[in-house]
């Protein structure tokens, strides 16, 4: 059982804002967070990571070369810059070096990742991983030789964690966790996600364990409605008692890669006028105080979110954090809850049944 720290950090949008360069950047930048979970395409992993602030350490070879990660419930493959990459994106993060690490393996195998915002390219290689001292041996990662743009310049991580299934690995490559399971080096197939509110700190991801200090209100499991995200059936979504959305039900992929919730535009629409929101999201400070809830019926139950959560203060301005998205899926339409949703709860996500657990904190 091991526990990695997260440091909740500024997120890029929020660097970008202090230094007066959002509205430029977004403007030479736009994305479409769709994109991260088309079916049959390179996975796209970064859409939304403007908005991400919890990132964890790793490190790679023998002797061990540190990195920052997102640990991302929401892709499967692990990256890194690596030496061999040129573009400033590479230049202003760490960057692995194979020859420094006397267990490194490398191979013929190639890696490409497409992004609404530019992509990364570069070599397959095996190499010890070090997770809050779980050492993965001969794990498959990627060493990303070209990342294009300046996208990746201004984030505050390195590379990407991925904790999905396998079956979404861009090039096949087994993820991290998959090879934990298989080399017997955690206690049970399960891990959990502790993400704190605003400031403060004591955000984790905890390998093979349950942390009983953070289920006293009971855990409600979920079973999966497919072994690629960490996707369930959800019946519908309503606030004061009113179904506003999904009322035939969709599907929702529980992702700590997306910091907001990610909304159907159809929804979208119908919450912001429910709410009284501009079509940009922006509310007053004032009435967002008297807001409802949002409820999430997801297998019979009901999950609260309250504004608190989902209503986001910046520089004395208040947005909702409700993101559109449209993304066509046999199942009906999709939704994405990201972290706004995650901080209400302690979030566990068991391999071993094809299940989410969720356990309100207070």
């Amino acid at each position: 059982v091991r526990r990695v720290p997260l440091r909740k950090m500024k997120s890029l949008r929020q660097r970008l804002q202090e230094q007066g360069l959002l509205e430029s950047y977004l403007e030479q930048h736009p994305y479409n967070l769709a994109a991260k979970y088309f079916p049959g395409i390179a996975m796209e992993l970064l859409e939304n990571y403007m908005d991400d602030e919890y990132f964890g350490t790793i490190s790679i070879g023998t002797p061990p070369q540190e990195f920052t990660v997102v640990f991302d419930t929401g892709s499967s493959n692990l990256w890194v810059p690596s030496v061999f990459c040129s573009s400033p994106a590479c230049r202003n993060h760490n960057r692995f070096n194979p020859a420094e690490s006397s267990t490194f393996l490398s191979t013929n195998d190639t890696l490409f990742i497409a992004y609404g915002t530019g992509s990364m390219s570069g070599v397959l290689g095996y190499d010890t991983v070090n997770v809050a001292g779980i050492n993965v041996r001969n794990q498959i990662f990627g060493l990303a030789e070209t990342e294009p743009g300046d996208f990746f310049y201004y984030t505050p991580f390195d590379g990407i964690l991925g904790l999905a299934f396998p079956s979404i690995a861009s090039s096949g490559a087994t993820p991290v966790f998959d090879n934990m399971m298989i080399e017997n080096l955690v206690d049970r197939h399960l891990f959990s996600v502790y993400l704190s509110r605003d400031s403060q700190g004591g955000s984790f991801v905890l390998f093979g364990a349950i942390d009983p200090y953070y289920t006293t209100t009971g855990i409600s499991w979920i079973p999966l409605s497919a072994e690629t995200y960490w996707q369930v059936t959800m019946e519908s979504v309503s606030i004061s008692g009113a179904p506003v959305a999904c009322s035939s039900g969709c599907q929702a992929i529980v992702d700590t890669g997306t910091t907001l919730l990610a909304v159907p535009i159809r929804a979208l629409r119908t919450l912001l006028s429910h709410l009284g929101a501009s079509s940009s999201g922006e509310i007053s400070c004032e009435a967002a105080r008297n807001f409802p809830d949002l409820v999430f019926h997801i297998h019979g139950k009901e999950f609260p979110v309250p504004p608190r959560a989902y209503v986001l203060k910046s520089n004395g301005y208040c947005t909702l954090g409700l993101q559109g998205m449209d993304v066509p899926t046999e199942e009906g339409e999709l939704w994405i809850l990201g972290d706004v949703f995650i901080r209400e709860y302690y979030i566990i996500f068991d391999r071993a049944n094809n299940q989410v657990g969720l356990s309100r904190l207070p």
